[in-house]
C-alpha cells in the first residue's frame, strides 16, 4: 500500500481543509520535520510531500521505497531535483494558486509604504495629532502610486498581474528582460530598468544566476530611489547592499516577505531592517490567503491521485515510473 508522509502539515493553516487521496494509502503527517529527522520519517515512504523540509541527496539514500516527491509550493529549492532525476523520481509541485493573493500583498506592502501607514498609524497611537493642534499632521510625505513607474523583475502568473494592478492604479509598467531577451516595448534591458523604476517588485526563481540579483551594484544603479519589493525567495535580495543603499537614499523603502533562513534568527540583519520606518517585513504570508491555502490543498490531492494513475502532473523533475501497487 502506498504509504505517504507529510512532513510539514504545519505550514498549511489548521483552518484548511486538507482532503485525501481516494486510492488506498497510509497516511503519515507531522507538523514540522528537522534536518536530523527527515530520513528516518522517509523510511519505508512511497510518497513524500514536502514545503520547506529539505530533501537531498543524503535522505534519498535513506529512502530507497521514495517513489515520488510532491512539494506543497511552488518553488522546488527545498528538494534536490538532479539527484530525483538521477534516482527515476519525479517531483511534482503545487501551480498557480497565488496569482491573486500574492499581488495583493505586493500592493499592501507598497501602498503602506508610499502612504507612510505604518508610522503614521504610530504616531496616532503616540499621540502626535492631538499635540499637532490641526486636522492632519505631517509625519512624512505621502506619495500616490498614479504616474511613478512599476519595474516588475519576472513575467510569470505572478509577475504579470502585479502588472496589470500596477497599470489599474495608473503606473507605468516596465518588465526586465531575461538575458536570453531581446529588449522590446515593456521589457528593457536591466540597467535600464533599475534606472527607470520607482517601485521593483522580485517574482523570479531563486537560482546561482539570480542569487543576489539585487546587490551593491544594482542599487548602484537606481537612479529615483525606488522602493523594493521581495515576496519571492530572501535570497535574491542582498541584505548587506540593501541597508546600505537605505542609509544612502539609493532605495527608498524595503517590503520583505521572505528571509534566507525563515524564521531569521533574531540578530539577523533582516529584524534590524525591520526597525526602520521605511521598511515593511512581513513572515513569509503574501501566499497565504484562506482562498490560495485552500486552492493548494485541493490541488496537492490532484497531484497525488494524477501520479497514482500513472499520469502525473506539475512534473518539474524526473522521467514518468510506475506508481506503486
Amino acid at each position: 500500500m502506498t504509504r505517504i508522509v507529510f512532513l510539514d502539515r504545519a505550514t498549511i493553516a489548521p483552518q484548511i481543509r486538507l482532503g485525501r487521496p481516494a486510492f488506498p494509502h497510509t497516511w503519515i503527517e507531522y507538523d514540522g520535520t528537522g534536518p536530523e529527522e527527515t530520513a528516518a520519517r522517509l523510511a519505508g515512504a512511497t510518497i513524500a510531500i514536502t514545503n520547506k523540509v529539505r530533501i537531498d541527496t543524503a535522505v534519498l539514500d535513506a529512502a530507497p521505497d521514495l517513489a515520488c516527491v510532491v512539494v506543497a509550493a511552488t518553488g522546488t529549492d527545498c528538494v534536490d531535483t538532479a539527484a530525483c532525476t538521477a534516482r527515476g523520481i519525479p517531483v511534482c509541485n503545487i501551480r498557480g494558486y497565488s496569482t491573486a493573493t500574492v499581488p495583493e500583498h505586493v500592493f499592501t506592502l507598497l501602498l503602506g509604504l508610499r502612504r507612510g501607514l505604518t508610522l503614521y498609524a504610530r504616531e496616532v497611537r503616540d499621540g502626535a495629532w492631538q499635540r499637532a493642534g490641526q486636522f492632519c499632521f505631517f509625519a512624512q510625505p505621502i506619495r500616490d502610486l498614479r504616474g511613478a513607474t512599476m519595474g516588475v523583475i519576472g513575467a510569470g502568473g505572478i509577475g504579470t498581474r502585479v502588472g496589470e494592478l500596477a497599470a489599474a492604479f495608473g503606473m507605468n509598467v516596465l518588465y526586465s528582460a531575461r538575458r536570453d531577451q531581446t529588449p522590446a516595448g515593456n521589457r528593457v534591458g536591466f540597467e535600464e530598468f533599475l534606472a527607470r523604476a520607482d517601485v521593483i517588485s522580485l517574482h523570479c526563481p531563486l537560482r546561482p544566476d539570480t542569487r543576489h540579483l539585487l546587490g551593491a551594484e544594482a542599487f548602484a544603479a537606481m537612479k529615483r530611489s525606488p522602493i523594493v519589493i521581495n515576496t519571492a525567495r530572501g535570497a535574491l535580495v542582498d541584505l548587506e547592499a540593501l541597508e546600505s543603499a537605505l542609509d544612502s537614499g539609493r532605495v527608498g523603502g524595503a517590503g520583505i516577505d521572505v528571509a534566507s533562513v525563515e524564521p531569521p534568527p533574531a540578530d539577523d540583519i533582516l529584524m534590524r531592517l525591520a526597525e526602520r520606518p521605511n521598511v515593511i517585513v512581513t513572515p513569509h504570508v503574501a501566499w497565504a490567503s484562506d482562498e490560495a491555502q485552500q486552492v493548494l490543498a485541493d490541488q496537492l490531492v490532484e497531484v497525488l491521485e494524477a501520479y497514482a494513475r500513472n499520469a502525473p502532473i506539475n512534473m518539474v523533475a524526473a522521467p514518468m515510473v510506475a506508481a506503486p501497487q
